[in-house]
């Protein structure tokens, strides 16, 4: 609880005030339980000084905001008191001193367009960056994430994902799709986990639903795994069901059919750092699956 309490000392250029505070915890400083911290605070206006100071006497609060010639720099602190943008500073300097400055004209040529080989369609999960994992340099790939790495039915309607597939293959004209999976994938987790009737007002359910052939197929096949172990067959099967639906696309089904644009799958496991990599084998008389199985070439596991 806060009582603001002006004092009894009034000017133009300055105000101040007591901010009395019950609380057991402020911004990391701990005060115990029913007692009482007295804090002051001063603001300054001076007109001579376009820029406005607010702080706080106790340091150990760690309140600071400056706004400084029309310009905020805000202080974002961690528990333990690092600052996560400092750090990421300095991670932005390191990559223009050893990387951009270091292949100037690379970069120079991608300000003026991109060109790349590939689209990825990868997952959301922080830990599954396919540049870090496949080693993609800036424009090699344009990369589309979402929650479970789905390619929606092109009769779905729009969404980032299929804008994302408009452009890069009739646009950009890239030559290669790769949709990409991976272990303990928590949008797969929860498209097991849902009931037949999806709850349309939760945005993750309505939008892996996009996977249900996958559910439904998984279900069916491995039906005597643990659901732990049905999971990760789902994460394998939605994806080749993603690759599925990027034939309903007319365009990319053109493309493919003309072997000029070819469509791949791939596995990330990161709990023991083992990728597969598969071709989905186009043959027209083979849309519909046969046996509930798709026909895919150059099936490889890198370990």
């Amino acid at each position: 609880m806060a009582i603001l309490a002006p004092t009894s000392s009034l000017s133009k250029d300055s105000y101040s005030f007591s901010l009395h505070i019950q609380s057991s915890t402020i911004f990391g400083s701990k005060l115990k339980s029913g007692e009482f911290q007295q804090t002051r605070f001063r603001l300054f206006s001076n007109s001579n000084y376009p820029g406005l100071t607010i702080k706080a006497s106790r340091e150990s609060l760690g309140l600071t905001q400056e706004l400084k010639s029309n310009k905020l720099e805000r202080v974002v602190e961690t528990e333990d008191g690092s600052d996560l943008f400092e750090d990421m500073k300095h991670r932005f300097l390191s990559f223009k001193k050893h990387k951009y400055l270091e292949n100037l004209e690379h970069y120079q040529n991608l300000a003026k367009g991109q060109a790349p080989k590939f689209l990825v369609i990868g997952c959301a999960d922080s830990r599954v960056c396919p540049s870090t994992i496949l080693g993609f340099q800036p424009g090699e790939a344009f990369m589309v994430r979402n929650i479970a790495n789905l390619v929606p039915p092109f009769e779905s309607g729009p969404s980032e994902t299929n804008a994302a597939l408009e452009f890069s293959v009739n646009s950009l004209e890239v030559k290669n799709i790769l949709v990409v999976g991976h272990s303990c994938c928590g949008g797969i987790r929860a498209l097991m986990s849902m009931n037949d009737e999806v709850d349309k007002s939760s945005f993750i359910q309505s939008w892996v639903v996009n996977g249900k052939d996958a559910r439904l197929w998984t279900k069916a096949a491995a039906s005597k795994l643990s659901f732990d172990q049905q999971c990760k067959y789902c994460e394998k099967e939605s994806v080749n069901r993603s690759l599925l639906n990027l034939l309903t696309y007319p365009w990319i089904e053109e493309k493919v059919k003309k072997g000029i644009l070819s469509v791949h799958g791939g596995y990330y496991d990161f709990v023991d750092c083992t990728f597969e990599k598969w071709t989905l084998d186009y043959k027209e008389d083979n849309l519909k699956e046969k046996n509930g199985r798709i026909s895919v070439k150059s099936h490889l596991l890198w370990s």
